[in-house]
């Protein structure tokens, strides 16, 4: 029994009249998110990184060279708000792993593009995430991996979880 199972247990019994049996797969995706991202930051921690400087970083380095993307596709790529985009842009600014460069064409656009030292340490953790990424899914069987991805994958594009338009070059 884990731990979701135990609080829906209580639940049956305190309520008999309601099905809870949503409770329990919804309080597991939350619970597992949770516990995941504990060991995730603690390999970002390993390489004085927090997750969502790994992850601005992240969708940099993989839309390719020129490893540029506006604000505003960097809003979209990680689903944050524009403000919270701003201040990340910030704190990554001053420690030198991205700049803010404005368009040639049209200033009101920013492009925020990965420097040599912010792509270099994208590079150097993204090997130990994927790797603790592997870790982390292999204490479960190759049977129960593959359910649990095409399971994630149907309630995802049931919600509408949808790829972000391709940066414009």
């Amino acid at each position: 029994m884990d731990a979701v199972e135990y609080f829906v247990q209580q639940w049956r019994e305190e309520r008999p009249d309601i099905d809870v049996e949503p409770m329990a797969t919804i309080g597991r995706l939350s619970r597992m998110a949770a516990l995941v991202q504990v060991r995730l930051d603690a390999v970002f921690a390993q390489h004085d990184l927090q997750s969502w400087e790994f992850d601005v970083l992240a969708s940099l380095r993989r839309s390719g060279q020129p490893y540029s993307l506006t604000a505003g596709e960097l809003d979209r790529t990680m689903m944050i708000t524009s403000g919270t985009t701003t201040h990340r842009i910030t704190r990554l600014e001053a420690r030198g792993f991205v700049e803010r460069v404005r368009d040639e064409d049209d200033r009101r656009v920013v492009h925020v593009l990965l420097t040599d030292a912010g792509r270099a340490v994208c590079d150097a953790v993204h090997q130990a995430h994927i790797d603790n990424e592997r870790a982390i899914l292999e204490l479960m069987g190759a049977d129960d991996r593959e359910l649990l991805t095409r399971g994630l994958t149907a309630l995802a594009e049931a919600l509408g979880d949808v790829p972000p338009a391709p940066p414009k070059r």
